[in-house]
């Protein structure tokens, strides 16, 4: 029965999410997702191999849980407050992004980073954090090791960017707005910002989540885009060099006769569509006040379980197994990111 296969896991994720939500009102600035992840951490460090029982519940909150999340995610987002920033904003948004990316491939050889893994981290540092991730694996069928390293580095080099962005907006002496809109524009996790702004102050907050989720609202194409190319990826990868002959043609004609028969890359996957209907429902007011309440509510406790099935995937161990080529160009990505971002939010404010 699914109730009780997925049952333990699903238990052990709410009990994480339930401390995770103590501790953040105890200390409000820190958030119950980054708490759950690194709870996740911590439990997949200290018992690295929980029994199996527990296995598929957390497989179900690391991935339909996490897209629930991520849909009613949607629903936080006023495109307008957005637009009220200014379409600078969003200019920016998408160079960090891009820039991410960009910098993350480009530099993949010099560090000895396999593609696959180096476009994880570039989506995953230039978009926002583990969500990010997440959402293209299935879309670049990444490998599972690969999804885990990228997530156990946004932890990384998220977590020190709540104490250097804050640090050094004082040593620079930066106007709140402008601090927020730097930690908004190079931090990795929604989590993760919102931290960074819970400590600058109630107007950098607000900048900061703002400008983080112009960001988020980057998954959509970002996806999309990814989707495209891995889809003429395959065609090209599949198009004979040569007519075939004629039994080769019989057989590419039965999918099931091709080695390759398998399902194509989504477009874009549904919930990343999800993701962009609740935010155009509420940025035009069609979803009441409690709906939105609700939405939220389902958010952070969905988020949270997910962030901390996620996290338990990362193993210490592992991170270390990487050597130092995955660590190096996740320090350039940030780098990057937090550059661009301290450039833009300069320039903006």
């Amino acid at each position: 029965m699914l109730v009780l296969r997925l049952g333990p896991g699903l238990t052990l994720a709410a009990a994480a999410t339930v401390v995770a939500a103590l501790a953040s009102a105890l200390i409000p600035i820190l958030s119950p997702l980054l708490v759950a992840i690194v709870l996740g951490v911590i439990v997949g460090n200290v018992v690295p191999h929980l029994p199996e029982r527990f296995l598929p519940g957390l497989a179900f909150a690391a991935k339909p849980l996490l897209r629930v999340g991520i849909v009613a995610l949607g629903a936080q987002v006023l495109l307008g407050d957005i637009l009220d920033l200014g379409w600078p904003v969003l200019v920016l948004a998408a160079v960090v992004v891009a820039t991410g990316i960009i910098v993350s491939m480009a530099c993949a050889r010099l560090f000895r980073v396999e593609s696959g893994l180096a476009l994880l981290i570039g989506c995953g540092f230039g978009i926002c954090g583990a969500a990010a991730v997440a959402g293209v694996e299935s879309t670049l069928r990444s490998k599972k090791e690969d999804v885990a390293a990228a997530i156990g580095l946004v932890v990384l080099f998220g977590t020190l960017m709540i104490a250097l962005i804050p640090g050094l907006s004082s040593i620079l002496g930066l106007p709140e707005a402008t601090a927020g809109m730097w930690g908004g524009a190079s931090t990795h996790e929604v989590a993760q910002v919102v931290a960074i702004g819970g400590i600058l102050g109630p107007t950098a907050l607000q900048v900061a989540v703002l400008v983080k989720l112009s960001r988020v609202i980057m998954l959509a194409p970002t996806v999309a885009v990814l989707g495209i190319a891995m889809r003429r990826a395959e065609a090209h990868d599949r198009a004979p060099a040569s007519p075939p002959p004629a039994s080769a043609s019989s057989a590419a004609g039965n999918p099931t006769a091709s080695g390759r028969g398998g399902s194509r890359p989504p477009f874009m996957p549904l919930f990343v569509f999800g993701f962009l209907l609740m935010a155009g429902l509420r940025t035009f007011g069609l979803l009441p006040d409690p709906a939105v309440t609700g939405l939220g509510w389902l958010q952070t406790v969905c988020l949270a379980m997910a962030m901390f099935a996620l996290g338990r995937g990362v193993q210490w161990r592992a991170l270390r197994s990487l050597g130092a080529g995955p660590l190096g160009l996740a320090g350039l990505a940030t780098l990057t990111v937090t550059l661009v971002g301290l450039g833009g939010a300069l320039l903006l404010t």
